[in-house]
């Protein structure tokens, strides 16, 4: 069951939109095509002028089009979890929209020529499969969903091997919009319904993400586990489908949800430290301190990833900024936990020394100038001294990533983002007045960056398929290793074999369907014509296309007088 397509939750309201501006995309486009081509083909000069108005008529809707499109691409919010703490928000994906299929005629065309069966026989499969695609359209927002999806992209490897042959189309065209343009592609090839499937598995696992409730520790687990499986379904889509028809399926853009999701798990990763770390020890500080620089560093890949050529005018503006403000912050944390390690923590005692000079000759990437790290260490001046330059160096960091907040309209509007950024440079600037002295004549250095260290790497895990068991749905046209779009065979023929001294004078071998492994020269299945290689597929009008060896011996043992009737196909 999908949900119901006309429940009024937000996201679903959010997804009737999407449908809608998709539906107009198309229109326009379909308009442009046309009077494009009627500005090539005309030569009278009337008609030109009206043409060329008319095409930037139809251009600037598109313009407006595209730019409400992205609004709804950055309603991030309305996936995000309803607890009263505060979380910096996720970016998740909106799913494809696909329109309705009418698969029935030409599925029972294909049966009644390929498979030579009667077509209106199978007519229940054919309408059961469209239900199951016509549900997967509205997954629900949880592991349901996925296993719907899933169970959907199993049967297509069925509907693949029964009716696309290699040679010969099937005449059906798939048509999806771009989950982030929301520009129409078609296809007749599978691969396009198969990997858009796989687009939107990605897609409902970051959704799925963005709304875990990172509060608590199940919750930032849940989320590092969904958005971990989402990298793996868009880096699984990216190594199995090339020349997708639309460009949220190109290999540049799912690169980029690759990274995406990667930073997303390592900042739930970074959260969970923070959530499990509670102790205000230096060398807990200086950890918080590394993976913080290890958030920024992702964020400032996924950051050069969305603004390359092919990427930059395709991804919403509101996400390239989120990015980029994200990386700022996170390096800003990492500046200020330094300061905290070097000035809330204790002077270490002689038998500690050790292990804290071994944690900070590793932690900066340049050593800061000054005294020796066992100098440093012990003298609380020269500890509050680099502090005062990792707080400077914060609090820089912060106002950055505040004026990137306020260039974005779309960002101004989401008040946690705003909330995080703003406690977290007010933390810094109390910080810095408290350690900051009036007869501090030293100028304040210029604090080296932070070595980015992680203790948990995220893992890209790729779809688990067979975790969703199906059965074929049209199992009934016989066993897939004969019965299958690519295998083609002469018409069934009936022979009727009387037994003689020798039997029936043939041996089989083989189980659904039994196979002829030999004919005896002169015996009675010799002369009905039988060949090596024929396949039993019935027995006096029992199908035997699914029967085992053995139930066909039976079958044959027990006739008597009058013979039997064999049906056989040869190959």
């Amino acid at each position: 069951q999908g949900c119901d397509p006309f429940a009024q939750t937000q996201r679903s309201k959010l997804q009737h939109r999407r449908a809608r501006i998709n539906q107009q995309i198309n229109k326009e486009m379909r308009m442009r095509a046309g009077a494009e081509n009627l500005f090539r083909a005309t030569s009278n000069h009337k008609v030109k002028e009206t043409v060329a108005l008319e095409l930037s008529y139809v251009n600037s809707n598109l313009q407006l089009l595209k730019e409400e499109l992205e609004e709804l691409n950055s309603s991030v919010d309305v996936y995000q979890n309803e607890s009263e703490s505060i979380s910096v928000p996720m970016i998740p994906l909106g799913l494809k929209e696909t329109k309705e299929l009418d698969l029935l005629a030409p599925l029972k065309d294909f049966i009644s020529e390929h498979y030579g069966e009667e077509a209106i026989l199978f007519e229940k499969e054919i309408k059961e499969f469209m239900e199951l695609r016509q549900a997967m359209r509205t997954p629900s927002r949880n592991e349901a969903g996925l296993e719907l999806l899933m169970e959907y992209y199993n049967q297509l490897y069925f509907l693949d091997s029964r009716f696309f042959p290699p040679t010969k189309s099937l005449g059906v065209f798939f048509h999806w919009y771009d989950s982030l343009t929301g520009v129409p592609s078609h296809q007749r090839a599978l691969a396009f319904e198969k990997g858009s499937v796989l687009f939107n598995i990605g897609a409902l696992h970051t959704q799925i993400g963005a709304r875990q409730d990172r509060a608590t520790l199940p919750g930032l687990n849940q989320a590092i586990d969904a958005f971990q499986k989402a990298a793996g379904a868009f880096n699984y889509l990216k190594e199995n489908f090339s020349n997708a028809p639309s460009l949220d399926m190109s290999a540049a853009s799912l690169t980029m949800l690759v990274r995406l999701m990667v930073a997303q798990v390592q900042e739930c990763v970074f959260e969970k430290m923070t959530f499990l770390r509670a102790q205000h020890d230096f060398l807990t500080q200086l950890q918080l301190a590394q993976e913080a620089a290890r958030v920024e560093d992702v964020y400032s890949l996924v950051h050069q990833t969305m603004t390359q050529v092919h990427v930059k005018d395709y991804v919403p503006f509101s996400w390239t900024t989120m990015v980029h403000v994200k990386s700022e912050h996170f390096k800003a944390l990492s500046h200020y936990f330094a300061a905290i390690a070097l000035c809330d923590c204790p002077v270490p005692a002689d038998a500690e020394l050790l292990d804290h000079e071994k944690a900070f000759i590793q932690f900066h990437i340049t050593m800061p100038e000054g005294p020796s790290l066992r100098v440093l260490l012990q003298d609380p001046e020269e500890r509050r001294k680099l502090g005062k330059a990792h707080l400077k160096k914060a609090i820089m960091k912060h106002e950055e990533a505040m004026r990137l907040h306020g260039l974005c309209k779309i960002l101004r509007k989401m008040d946690i983002l705003q909330e995080v950024l703003s406690f977290a440079h007010k933390r810094s600037l109390s910080k810095y007045s408290e350690i900051d002295h009036e007869e501090d004549f030293f100028e304040t250095g210029d604090a080296p960056d932070i070595h980015p260290k992680t203790h948990q790497k995220p893992e890209i895990k790729s779809p688990n398929f067979s975790q969703v068991k199906v059965t074929d749905l049209f199992h009934r046209l016989g066993p897939l290793s004969v019965f299958s779009a690519k295998n083609k065979w002469y018409p069934l023929r009936r022979v009727h074999l009387m037994r003689g001294e020798n039997g029936f004078g043939f041996t089989l071998r083989g189980d659904s369907p039994v196979l002829i492994a030999g004919v005896i020269p002169g015996g009675c299945a010799a002369e009905a014509g039988l060949k090596e290689g024929d396949y039993i597929i019935s027995v006096n009008g029992r199908d035997c296309r699914w029967a085992k060896h053995a139930e066909v011996v039976q079958l044959l043992k027990s006739t008597g007088e009058e013979g039997v009737e064999i049906g056989v196909i040869t190959l």
